[in-house]
Order: structure tokens, then sequence, then C-alpha cells
């Protein structure tokens, strides 16, 4: 019964601690790996970007967003509808669920409206991507760069 307990107390002792891994066995011999805690956490900060990165940021937080697909000018439509028909519903995912059975049942011609909105606005986006490139061959966001307040 002695020999039972010693074992015991063994196991125990060995699984108390936190940074020892499970022990492995090679050749008869028992090993023990040892992790470092150091090695096992990330960094929870990010590398501060250059200053070439935080001006392309700049620039590109001024470039056109495109604009939504023919499906999102629909759903702006119906959610308006579906609010007044069922005023008890207020859960969006309700209502982009119920959005999405009607679109997939619509046919092309109910569709065709959204489409030549969709169609309109992506000419716009175009235009004003093509605009935004020319401006920004031309240099004429290389003056932000010298505008900027906090310089390190």
């Amino acid at each position: 019964m002695a020999k039972t307990r010693t074992s015991r107390s063994r196991n125990s002792s060995s699984a108390s601690t936190s940074t020892e891994s499970p022990t492995k066995q090679t050749d008869g011999k028992m090993a023990l790996r040892v992790t470092s805690s150091e090695k096992t956490k990330k960094s929870g900060r990010k590398p501060k970007p250059t200053a070439s990165k935080r001006k392309a940021a700049k620039i590109d937080a001024m470039k056109p967003k495109k604009p939504p697909t023919a499906f999102f000018y629909y759903l702006e439509d119906f959610r308006k509808e579906f609010q007044e028909q069922n005023p008890d519903v207020k859960s969006m995912r309700d209502v982009g669920k119920a959005c999405g059975e009607k679109w997939k049942t619509m046919t092309y011609e109910e569709k065709v409206h959204y489409y030549d909105i969709a169609t309109e606005k992506r000419a716009e986006f175009d235009r004003a991507v093509a605009e935004f490139e020319k401006r920004k061959e031309i240099g004429e966001f290389e003056e932000l760069e010298d505008d900027s307040d906090f310089d390190e």
C-alpha cells in the first residue's frame, strides 16, 4: 500500500507545475519538457507604421468607396415595407432573411430597376476613381504629408 501512495504523490507533484509539458518516454527514460511562458505569450502590440505607410493610408482613406450592389438598393426599399407590415419585428437578422428569400424568388424584370440604379452608381464610382488616380499621379496629395500635426 505504501508503494501506491508514493506513486500518487509523484504524479500529483508533476501535474501541479504549470510551465511543464507532459512527460515523454524515450529509450526507457522519462524526459520532461519545460516551455517558457514568454515564448507562448504573444505580444499584444502592433509595430508602428512607417512614414510611407502612414502617408499611403492617409491617401487611401480619401479614395472613393465602392457603391452598394443591386441587392442592397433593394434591401433599402424592402426594409421600409417590411417595417410597416411587421412593426413588432426588430431583428435585422429576420429582415435580412426575409429580404433574401424574396430577392431569390423575384424575376429579372422585377430586379432590373435595382440593377439600373447600381449600374449608375458604379459608373459614378468609376469616374471618381479615375479622377482620384489622376490627382494621385499629379501629386496633389504630396502636400498632405507636410500638414501632419504628429511628427515623430
